[in-house]
């Protein structure tokens, strides 16, 4: 009977790039099944939508990224109010660039438009699945471009797919769907290099759209992924180059490749970069190494931590990953060094400095080991190369199991440890051997080949399948969860369509909401908004106003409030209450564009009330000394209590909730109904001392209101980068707009020159000179950091051109 080490094998294959052909699409077809079934059977076994009841949508998936593709879809079907440069819905008028870089950067994002709107969780899970598969393909490409393999292709195919089932892929980056272009960027930008190692045909072309490509789908990952792409190829060019010319040469192609690709995609790499300068600041962590024993549990299956590196791979492809420093059949030289740079970027997540490199020198605001797809990378290169060119042999098979073994002993000692991690991981490491035994028994026999298939794939899909049916599971009981469209979601979304009357007035969706950015999702323009670039100054302006946040403020709330209602002109409001359909308000508001006394320079308080009136320009509310003293009769009354967390009434009136508690929440001001008499105090549960009240006079916030509105604008027209209003004749004072003063509006009286617009208490102001004759006031915006984006995404486009035509001289010259 034959053994491992009696196996005949072909002579290594020269490492060259494989050329195109059925196997190498056979294999890349089995990545993408096996990727595909693998999230699918898992999701439909958690009963996870779209195979169940369970919303997929927790955090910032439900929060920021199903609503970012909804208003994506709104986009692409001319629905959206604002375009590529103004996003008019949310925060009440913000800069919409950056946002797309950060979020809707990618090709798959296009595919939104495809599906129905109120499909719009299945669209982004079809896009999820969808990145998984390709990131699968193109791992599988890549290993078949390193070795080409010749009868082991298969296993290729196997691999691939077990890097796009890593941990931090289904574990992580399900839910956050922008990071999964990283997992497609890495093996893509590896590929790159090797183009330029080689000097592929069209390598100058080809490897910076690659670059830009993944550049502009998502930067933040594709920063780490050229990081990876670099070390894989240095390493390859110590291993496979011997002149110091050629690597070199290869050094320089990919370094200039990189250069204009990423330049290529600078129009928007600069406008995010800008846009998180003017960002409200985050929250900031100092790092701290996980303990290794969490580090060694998250290498098994069905493991679940936001703080630790998600490393599972799936037993057969770290089975051969750590075969390699004990395979024969290998040259040392390469063993040595891929098991070497596999455990210097594993030990480098661990060490402050260079998990400050990783991160482009921050650490991130939550997971901090994002990274971790690069080495899952690595460690599938690995694997392959120790199979590629030979089954493992039977030394091979024991060293490796052997640190497979120290791996689960090491992982014993942590919490991280589910039920299901070591069956799971025994059970696919015997079906990995089992399907290596086989393998290496087939001798040409295809029955036997496609059993030993089955046995790899089968053990690779199970316990993918199951890391994701856990993650699945923990998620919904750890995070905040979001549901997927239903009737809650056609209802509002009637109101706020009944309600429509944008630029003439705003509708806002509501105070009660589903998700932190309902104007996308819903429809309507309201101050709600959550993003990882929610401007400073719209977070602090609707702070010192009253409003309400999540997310250490980047999640701005709808701020139910008739004074700050006709401030920003929300004319029409959506207001649901738990069990009832939603009902709508209106109200008459002034224009987008009104005009105030010159000669002012107010600043805030410490009172949201008097800032309020501030900023409407008369007084409207008493402020009594005491929650229980009460307000007169007929006025409204309102609770600011930003930090207490509990429940608030006035009189024998329904219970209001307040969240507060700094520095994640605040409480927004709230209204608690109208005062029925002076003995209408207002009770909290608990008791909190520094509570205020405000009572509003509906009649003065009339009369505010008329005056507004018969000096402001006659007419306002609203543009995708602009606003232009016309003001009565003989205008003065300073001309005020009802939008935060975010960085990069200008703005134009009477047809002068443009200048950068001025702030009135946070909001987009220009000082008026009056005439006999009404006059106009326009501003336009322009993302800070587009113009130089655009020259520089031009100067990258003239290079390659440059790079194009001396490529093609020179190959006309050599007779190429």
């Amino acid at each position: 009977m034959p053994t491992l080490e009696a196996v005949q094998l072909p002579p290594a294959a020269p490492a060259v790039p494989a050329g195109p052909g059925r196997p190498r699409a056979r294999a890349a077809a089995l990545a993408a099944l096996i990727t595909v079934v693998a999230v699918c059977a898992a999701d439909a076994v958690a009963r996870t939508f779209p195979f169940g009841r369970h919303t997929r949508s927790v955090n910032d998936l439900g929060n920021q990224f199903v609503p970012f593709h909804a208003h994506l879809w709104d986009l692409l079907h001319g629905r959206a109010h604002g375009g590529a440069l103004v996003n008019w819905q949310s925060g009440y008028g913000t800069s919409f660039l950056p946002d797309v870089g950060t979020y809707l950067g990618s090709p798959f994002a296009l595919l939104v438009g495809l599906f129905p709107r109120d499909e719009i969780d299945l669209a982004v899970y079809v896009i999820t699945v969808l990145k998984m598969a390709a990131a699968a393909v193109a791992m599988t490409v890549l290993l078949l471009t390193l070795r080409p393999g010749a009868g082991r292709r298969w296993v290729a195919g196997v691999l691939g797919a077990s890097y796009a089932l890593c941990g931090w892929s289904v574990v992580e980056a399900t839910y956050n769907t922008m990071w999964l272009d990283g997992l497609i960027a890495f093996p893509m930008l590896c590929l790159v290099g090797e183009w330029a190692r080689t000097r592929t045909r069209w390598h100058w072309l080809i490897g910076p759209v690659v670059v830009a490509l993944a550049w502009t789908a998502n930067f933040y990952t594709a920063y780490m992924a050229t990081i990876g792409a670099g070390l894989v190829l240095l390493l390859r060019l110590f291993l496979e180059e011997t002149e110091v010319r050629a690597r070199v040469g290869a050094l320089v192609r990919a370094g200039l490749s990189t250069a204009l690709g990423v330049g290529l995609s600078a129009p928007i790499l600069f406008t995010v970069f800008l846009g998180t300068k003017h960002a409200y600041p985050g929250w900031s962590k100092e790092f701290a190494p996980v303990p290794w024993s969490d580090f060694l549990a998250r290498w098994l299956p069905a493991t679940y931590s936001f703080s630790s590196p998600a490393l599972f791979l799936g037993t057969g492809a770290l089975l051969l990953a750590c075969t390699l420093a004990f395979n024969s059949r290998v040259e040392s030289r390469e063993r040595y060094a891929w098991t070497g740079l596999a455990l210097l970027v594993a030990l480098s997540f661990q060490w402050k400095p260079t998990h400050l490199a990783w991160h482009a020198f921050q650490t991130p605001n939550g997971s901090p080991y994002r990274q971790t797809f690069v080495l899952s990378g690595i460690l599938v290169i690995a694997a392959w190369l120790s199979v590629a060119n030979g089954l493992p042999g039977r030394r091979a098979l024991l060293g490796g199991g052997g640190v497979l073994a120290l791996i689960a002993l090491g992982a014993a000692f942590s919490d991280l440890v589910s039920a299901w991690s070591y069956p799971m991981f025994a059970g696919g490491l015997a079906l990995a051997l089992g399907g290596l035994l086989l393998a290496a028994r087939a001798r040409g026999r295809r029955g036997v080949v496609l059993v030993a298939v089955l046995l790899m794939a089968g053990a690779q899909t199970a316990q993918a399948a199951v890391t994701v049916a856990y993650g699945d599971r923990e998620r919904l009981h750890r995070l905040d969860s979001y549901p997927a469209w239903g009737t809650a979601h056609d209802q509002r979304e009637a109101a706020v369509s009944r309600a429509d009357g944008w630029p003439a007035y705003r509708t806002d969706p509501g105070r009660r909401q589903i998700t932190g950015n309902d104007p996308l999702l819903i429809g309507g323009e309201g101050s709600s908004y959550y993003s990882s670039l929610t401007p400073d100054v719209l977070t602090k302006t609707m702070t010192a106003l009253g409003g309400g946040w999540t997310s250490r403020g980047r999640s701005v709330q709808s701020l139910d409030n008739p004074v700050t209602d006709a401030i920003f002109a929300v004319g029409a409001r959506v207001h649901t209450e738990k069990g009832h359909a939603p009902t709508l308000t209106r109200a008459p508001v002034p224009p987008l564009v009104t005009v105030r006394d010159a000669n002012r320079s107010p600043k805030y308080g410490s009172s949201p009330f008097r800032n309020q009136e501030m900023l409407l320009g008369a007084r409207v509310y008493s402020l009594p000394r005491t929650v229980a003293q009460g307000c007169a009769a007929g006025q409204e009354v309102f609770l600011w209590a930003p930090e207490y967390t509990g429940w608030a009434r006035l009189g024998t009136g329904k219970w209001v909730e307040f969240r507060g508690g700094a520095p994640k929440r605040r409480a927004a001001l709230a209204p608690l109904g109208i005062a029925t008499g002076t003995s209408s105090g207002v009770t909290l549960k608990p008791a909190y001392k520094k509570a205020k009240i405000g009572c509003l006079d509906r009649g003065a916030l009339t009369t505010a209101v008329d005056h507004l509105r018969t000096t402001g604008a006659t007419n306002v027209k609203v543009t995708d980068s602009g606003v232009r209003a016309t003001l009565p004749a003989g205008a003065r004072g300073t001309a005020v707009f009802a939008m935060p003063r975010i960085a990069g509006w200008r703005c134009a009286v009477g047809g002068g020159s443009a200048k950068p617009a001025k702030a009135y208490l946070g909001l987009v102001s220009a000082e008026l000179k009056g005439s006999a004759s009404p006059s106009t006031v326009s501003c336009t915006f322009r993302p800070p950091g587009l113009k130089a984006g655009s020259a520089a995404g031009a100067a990258a486009l003239v290079g390659l051109i440059g790079v194009g035509a001396f490529t093609v001289v020179r190959r006309r010259r050599a007779g190429l």
